[in-house]
């Protein structure tokens, strides 16, 4: 099929960018993901250090008692005296050991007694401390005078445990992300790593995908499908694909029907039980063969199907040939009686010029005489003995045309004693393709042999409405067949003279069609060649009883 000639980009480029734009999403929602638990992580790290920082300085029994005898005096706190004082060093000293923005401590009015700033200390803090004397502790992101920051405030108790006072820690906020470039840096490489793997994957992918269906697009085997569904089911001869490992890919109706196989897709073709002819043909080993298989004649036809110089296998095609040679069969029959009657015509014509030439020379008495012997011997002398105890205008006619075949090739034919056929033959045809073959298949076989005299020899015989003939010869006979098997299938005879070609088994299945058979008798032996007889169903017509020709003779010798 031709390749599709379409503008739009080929299934392996739209299935790339869908594949990368899929794995990029992904890789974008796991790292927006990560990256904000990692943010809310820092911030809970944040959070959690500076609630620690907070706690421990207000756990600080000097930190309590100086911020309780600050708020507990009813005087302003001194912020010159405060900014050298003991509240001032210990915060500046924690701030330094943790890296904290700040660290701050209030009395319980909000008035900074420790401060980074020390300009800052004896004013009142920026953000509320309400919450925070009232006993609770804040942890969250606020801004104050140093900017934002993550801050934790501790309520500062006194020996009671009523809170007199806070201590404020804060981290700064691009100290707590400090650590978030080189995570950046190291997802965006992870995210990098995934696309590259992704298209690495595709690519492999994409290779095999096209090595696999032969670089057919999607839309190519649609198309593909549909048109082998309608070619392999709108045609009658059988096609079968078979694979280069000789499994059996394609298998159509026809071939399954034709060559006697049931669901052969998937199985191996030396396991289907085909003929050997079938076999070979199938395998590239012969192009072309005809086979019998069962009854059928079967011509068949094998190619090897390559595609850009891979070779994919071989495809069988079977055609069935069983109605054409019947036909062929009966072309035959229809010869040899033209045969029959052309000798008839020339016989009587060499007659007529000698009864001619006798009354042109006066001599009336010579020609009355001949002309008498012409009656008394009957219309044409066929080279068949016995030919006389056929009364049937078509047996006579066509076994003495027979006759004359066999004579041409050294045979004799003649008809056996014993022959009676009371009724005439109404299926010309069937009669004529089934005794002819086996009377044909007889003159080979006395030929072949080394008997002399050669011949074949026919009986005839009526049983109602069915015809039943013998043919025997004087040839080799039937090697590897049972002498005492008198049922021997005509189909099942092994190979031999008889039975060359499909003769044997299309005359077995006329004969079967009309409710007869055909067999082997006798295979043969020392005195004679293989027996094998017939019987055609509703191939006579009692009606058309006729005496044979020798008695109508008989009687116009007697006549006055």
């Amino acid at each position: 099929m031709p390749r599709t000639t379409s503008t739009r980009p080929r299934f392996a480029t739209r299935a790339l960018l869908l594949h990368l734009a899929t794995v990029a999403l992904v890789v974008a929602l796991c790292t927006g993901v990560y990256l904000l638990l990692a943010v809310q992580q820092l911030r809970a790290e944040a959070e959690s250090t500076a609630l620690g920082i907070a706690r421990t300085l207000a756990e600080d029994p000097q930190v309590r008692s100086e911020v309780a005898h600050i708020s507990a005096s009813d005087r302003e706190p001194d912020a010159d005296a405060l900014r050298h004082g003991e509240l001032q060093r210990l915060s500046t000293d924690v701030a330094s050991r943790t890296g904290a923005l700040f660290v701050v401590i209030t009395d319980d009015n909000g008035i900074r007694l420790a401060h980074p700033t020390p300009s800052r200390i004896g004013e009142e803090v920026s953000t509320p401390y309400e919450e925070v004397l009232a006993g609770s502790e804040i942890v969250d992101w606020q801004t104050g005078t140093l900017g934002e920051s993550a801050r934790a405030k501790v309520p500062v108790r006194d020996a009671s445990g009523t809170p007199v006072g806070e201590v404020s820690v804060g981290f700064e906020r691009a100290g707590v992300f400090d650590d978030l470039p080189p995570l950046l840096a190291v997802i965006a490489l992870t995210a990098a790593g995934a696309l590259g793997l992704a298209v690495l994957a595709f690519l492999l992918l994409r290779r095999r995908w096209e090595r696999l269906t032969l670089g057919v697009q999607p839309e190519e085997l649609v198309a593909l499908v549909q048109n082998q569904t309608a070619v392999l089911d709108g045609v009658d001869d059988g096609v079968l694909a078979i694979d280069p490992q000789g499994v059996v890919r394609v298998s159509n109706a026809a071939a399954d029907r034709l060559l006697g196989l049931d669901a052969p897709v998937g199985r191996p073709l030396d396991g289907l039980g085909l003929p050997a002819a079938v076999l070979d043909t199938t395998t590239g080993a012969r192009a072309r063969s005809s086979a019998l298989v069962g009854d059928r004649m079967l011509y068949l036809d094998s190619r090897p199907v390559i595609r850009d110089g891979r070779a994919l296998g071989d495809v069988l095609i079977v055609r069935d040939r069983t109605d054409l040679v019947a036909l062929t069969e009966r072309l035959e029959t229809v010869r040899t009686m033209t045969a029959a009657l052309r000798v008839q015509r020339h016989e009587f014509a060499n007659r007529m010029h000698v009864a001619a030439g006798l009354i042109d020379a006066d001599r009336v008495a010579d020609a009355r005489s001949f002309l008498g012997e012409l009656v008394a011997r009957g219309p044409v002398a066929f080279p068949v003995a016995g030919l006389d105890l056929l009364g049937d205008p078509f047996l006579h006619s066509f076994l003495g045309a027979k006759g004359v075949e066999a004579g041409e090739r050294g045979v004799a034919l003649r008809i056996a004693e014993d022959t009676q056929l009371i009724g005439g033959v109404s299926a010309a045809e069937d009669v004529a393709a089934v005794l002819g073959n086996l009377v044909d298949n007889a003159v080979t076989a006395a030929v072949s042999g080394e008997r002399t005299p050669r011949w074949v020899e026919v009986a005839v015989l009526d049983d109602d409405d069915a015809l039943v003939f013998t043919v025997s010869d004087s040839g080799p006979g039937l090697r590897g067949v049972d002498p005492l098997s008198t049922s021997t299938s005509a189909n099942d005879a092994p190979d031999s003279v008889h039975g060359h070609g499909i003769g044997v088994p299309l005359s077995t299945e006329i004969a079967r069609r009309s409710g007869g058979d055909l067999w082997v008798i006798d295979p043969g032996d020392d005195e004679h060649g293989a027996v094998f007889a017939a019987r055609i169903g509703g191939a006579v017509d009692p009606a058309r009883a006729e005496q044979p020709a020798r008695t109508d003779r008989t009687e116009q010798q007697e006549k006055p």
